[in-house]
């Protein structure tokens, strides 16, 4: 979960603000560039016929669109929770690994006929909304739609939007957001307009369901995509940040009430603990230091190991998220940290490398001959560009850079989805269907109305949300990848898996004491999963 933009106003409602070609969102009304607006808590539909059939008698799309069904998320203390261009990736994410045994039936697409067989059916569905005189009109979108974008004759509408916006309460709300995506996916400018304008508008709230308030940011990815202005947004939102004050504000909530940040800390705290037991130099490598917080409860069991404590040294890697929701540089974290060292007896060294993972070199991370070393990638790995994005591939390059420093242990903490060479359309089905289930999640720990959830899920996760459906290229950082290809990665920088401990899983489990019951840990494939109900949502994993 990503933490940046502007805090809310007063009534806690504030979302997005964007210069010039501005789209706002405060509440539940939507402003779009041309200043036009409607009030509603959703979104809303356009066709131009004389009838308008609910989407729910068509059963059989229904159930084929079902985005309930388990699939996964993200998570990183100033990140996201979890916070390119057309080249392809040699790990294509059209067909979900084996690991993803609760991949939904969308975004879990294993062939090419599966694929036609979806955007069969939307257009099944699409067409229940036309009559045989409008059939032209869709045929013909294609030519039409290039003299659209560029202020030519805009062809007629498809939808009669005012016979779909009566019929409003009888739609759901994930199946005109799957239209919605198509049209924006097959460059059909005017008809994913319609639904947003018309239709969405009318249907989603930031204080409503789980999936209306979802969807009030997925909206805002579809036009920010619309209007080729993802990354602009995105700019914006780092310049329009809380305090660092609000922030961790935000963070800690997110903190309390979810298990995601805790789900990594503690797993690689026990995997670390356990591998160190013999040890009497310890350096770890934390390559999302955030406030280093993850590293007291460590520096507190090591305090009372038997024989006495052993020397620890931590290195820190940083960025400008952690500094500035900090409220300064990783000094202050080293001092915590030393402080609290301190305190337990332990003795204790801190070093500094104040520069994104992408940058880091082997000279940055200070290796000491005598110092058993752990590695710590925290919901990180994700923001590394790979293959599909940049020739230098800093994802594998980091993994190959850390292997050749020989570690004892490197721990993987990552959210369990399918978002990183996912087709457009994919990916927001991935993207829809993994943070329905973390905003299910949230929903269970606090009231709807409640103005600092609002405010936690705008800074800390929208932001990711909105990457993820309006950036491409170098500009989307939103990378998730499922467990089997980062095995994948692993093996393939030389990497062993090591198998967990029963006191790991243990751990894990009496976190999960703290937390709502649909929370479950399951082992399998040598790693831990954590998911909301039959959703896989993260996965923790150690290698040497």
């Amino acid at each position: 979960m990503q933490s940046s933009r502007e805090g809310p106003n007063s009534a806690g409602l504030n979302f997005y603000h964007q210069t010039g070609q501005g789209i706002y969102l405060q509440g539940n009304l939507c402003v779009d560039r041309h200043g036009s607006s409607s009030q509603g808590t959703g979104f809303s539909f356009e066709t131009s016929k004389e009838q308008c059939f609910p989407l729910e008698s068509y059963p059989e799309i229904v159930a084929f669109m079902d985005c309930d069904s388990p699939s996964y998320a993200s998570v990183s203390s100033n990140k996201s929770p979890f916070s390119p261009q057309d080249s392809q990736s040699c790990y294509s994410d059209h067909h979900q690994s084996s690991d993803n045994t609760y991949g939904s039936p969308i975004s879990g697409m294993s062939s090419v006929d599966e694929g036609n067989d979806l955007k069969h059916k939307l257009r099944e569905l699409e067409n229940s909304l036309l009559g045989p005189d409008d059939l032209d009109i869709v045929d013909s979108y294609g030519s039409s739609m290039e003299a659209s974008l560029h202020g030519g004759a805009c062809p007629s509408p498809k939808y009669n939007w005012d016979l779909i916006a009566e019929n409003i309460p009888k739609l759901d709300l994930k199946e005109v957001l799957l239209l919605c995506a198509q049209a924006v996916s097959d460059g059909d400018i005017s008809t994913a307009r319609g639904w947003m304008d018309n239709v969405l508008v009318k249907m989603v709230s930031v204080a409503g369901e789980p999936i209306q308030r979802l969807s009030a940011y997925l909206l805002e990815g579809l036009r920010a995509r619309l209007e080729s202005s993802g990354i602009l947004i995105y700019k914006a939102l780092k310049c329009e940040q809380p305090t660092s004050k609000e922030l961790m504000s935000y963070m800690h909530t997110l903190y309390q009430i979810c298990p995601y940040f805790k789900f990594a800390y503690v797993s690689a705290n026990a995997v670390i603990h356990e591998t160190m037991a013999n040890e009497s130099r310890i350096h770890i490598i934390d390559f999302q230091i955030a406030q280093g917080t993850q590293w007291h409860l460590l520096i507190q069991a090591l305090a009372h190991r038997p024989g006495g404590p052993p020397f620890i040294r931590v290195t820190g890697v940083d960025d400008s998220q952690s500094l500035h929701a900090r409220g300064g540089g990783l000094q202050i974290v080293g001092q915590r940290l030393s402080d609290f060292a301190r305190s337990c007896g332990v003795p204790f060294e801190f070093h500094t490398a104040a520069m994104s993972g992408c940058e880091v070199q082997k000279e940055n991370l200070s290796i000491r001959p005598g110092e058993a070393l752990a590695v710590n990638f925290p919901y990180i790995l994700h923001h590394m560009p790979d293959e599909s994005v940049s020739i230098e591939n800093h994802r594998d390059r980091l993994l190959r850079l850390v292997k050749s420093l020989s570690p004892k242990v490197v721990t993987l903490v990552e959210q369990e989805s399918n978002t990183n060479t996912s087709p457009f359309f994919h990916r927001f089905v991935e993207t829809m269907d993994y943070y329905t289930a973390m905003f299910e999640s949230i929903d269970v720990a606090c009231a709807k109305d409640d103005k600092k959830r609002i405010s936690t899920e705008q800074n800390c996760v929208a932001r990711d949300i909105v990457n993820m459906i309006a950036c491409e290229g170098i500009e989307r950082v939103e990378r998730h990848e499922l467990f089997g290809k980062w095995r994948m990665r692993f093996s393939m920088a030389g990497f062993k898996q090591c198998q967990l401990n029963s006191s790991v899983m243990h751990s894990v489990e009496n976190m999960l004491k703290d937390f709502n019951q649909n929370y479950r840990l399951e082992h399998r494939d040598g790693a831990l999963y954590l998911n909301w109900m039959k959703r896989a949502m993260a996965t923790s994993s150690a290698w040497r």
